[in-house]
Formats: C-alpha cells, sequence, structure tokens
C-alpha cells in the first residue's frame, strides 16, 4: 500500500466513520447480530461495545494494517473474543456455513466486486443467518443521484475506491440475500455522501 492509503486514508475514515453520533446507528444496525459473527471491513473496531449479548465472537475482515492497528484498546476492552481472521471481504478464509451472522459497515461502497463479496459473505454464513448494513451509496433523489455521479470520481480516488452510485439494497437481492428490514435515510452532511442504508438481511 501507498503512504496516502496505508498512513493518511485511515486516519480520514476514523474522523468521518468514526464519530461518536454514529455511535447510535452503529447500535441500531448491530441488532439482528447472535453468535459468531464475521466483520468484513472491521476497521479500527468502531462497532466495539455496539454488538448485542447475544454475539459471542467477532472474526474480523481488515486489509489496512494501520485500521487495525488503530482499534487495539477497543479490542483489547471487548467483552468477546475479537480475531483478525482475514484481509479480503471478496476471498474469505473460512469453510462455507461457518457463522451465524456478518455485518458491514460503511464497506459496501469501497470493495472492487461488490457481488463477489456479498456472494462470498452467502457461502460463510449459516441457512437462516444475517447480514447486518449500514452504508452510504445511491440517493432517492434525481438531484442528489447527478451529483453523485460528478463526484464519483474524485472520491473514488480520493476515499481508496470509495463509489457514491451503489445501490445497496439492489445488490444484496442480486446477490440472493433477503432484505427483511431496511432504512433508507440521509445522514448528517451533503446528500451526496449521507444516502445512508441501515437495515438486515437473511440468507435462505
Amino acid at each position: 500500500m501507498g503512504f496516502y492509503s496505508d498512513q493518511v486514508l485511515p486516519r480520514i475514515i476514523t474522523k468521518t466513520c468514526g464519530m461518536p453520533a454514529m455511535n447510535k446507528l452503529r447500535r441500531r444496525t448491530c441488532e439482528p447480530l447472535a453468535g459468531e459473527v464475521v466483520e468484513i471491513g472491521f476497521g479500527s473496531g468502531f462497532n466495539v461495545g455496539q454488538y448485542p449479548e447475544a454475539v459471542t465472537r467477532i472474526a474480523a475482515v481488515e486489509p489496512s494494517d494501520s485500521g487495525w492497528g488503530g482499534g487495539g484498546e477497543r479490542i483489547a476492552g471487548a467483552d468477546i473474543p475479537i480475531d483478525r481472521s482475514g484481509l479480503d471481504g471478496q476471498h474469505l478464509p473460512f469453510d462455507d456455513d461457518s457463522f451465524d451472522s456478518a455485518l458491514s459497515t460503511f464497506t459496501m461502497c469501497t470493495i472492487p466486486d461488490l457481488p463477489l463479496a456479498l456472494a462470498e459473505l452467502r457461502r460463510v454464513v449459516r441457512p437462516g443467518g444475517t447480514l447486518a448494513f449500514l452504508e452510504h451509496g445511491r440517493a432517492p433523489e434525481p438531484g442528489v443521484r447527478r451529483w453523485q455521479r460528478r463526484l464519483e470520481p474524485m472520491q473514488k480516488r480520493l476515499g481508496g475506491g470509495c463509489h457514491l452510485t451503489r445501490d445497496i439494497p439492489a445488490l444484496l437481492a442480486e446477490a440472493g440475500w433477503e432484505i427483511a428490514e431496511l432504512d433508507s435515510f440521509y445522514g448528517a452532511g451533503p446528500k451526496a455522501f449521507a444516502a445512508f442504508s441501515l437495515g438486515w438481511a437473511r440468507r435462505d
């Protein structure tokens, strides 16, 4: 990784995604989780402290050493085991049907081949298991979507491949996940960057 992507970008993500004001949304997102959970895009562990009591273990998938290192104190203080168990959400190093649940927060925007990653999650989550998600992506308003298309090339360069125009609920459904609950809304900040999807989907 280059200096920007390995040293600068994780700090930007910490400022934008690690704000305490996001904790309420993260807690809502984590509510359906139970048992052993695979979390892709673990980052610096901003979801630590928001998992419900029913969660027994987190298998963290995180490519950035700097991101993982930034969560050392949170991980050490967690009430459950949290292990760095993989580096690439597109190629998960787990057997089929290994987990009860999966979690993704502000990660699906950056994965190069998101359909492949969603298929991998579906492979490693047991039948009847859940995928909880909190993501930003395609806005509901045409005017905002036009701005997203204009800004996306710059966003991808500065945001580590972050896309603004991905329709996350549609991509989940196309990958075979049955969306059980979905809340679409604008978060704080410019609408082009803050069109959120929060919910959970079921693996049949």
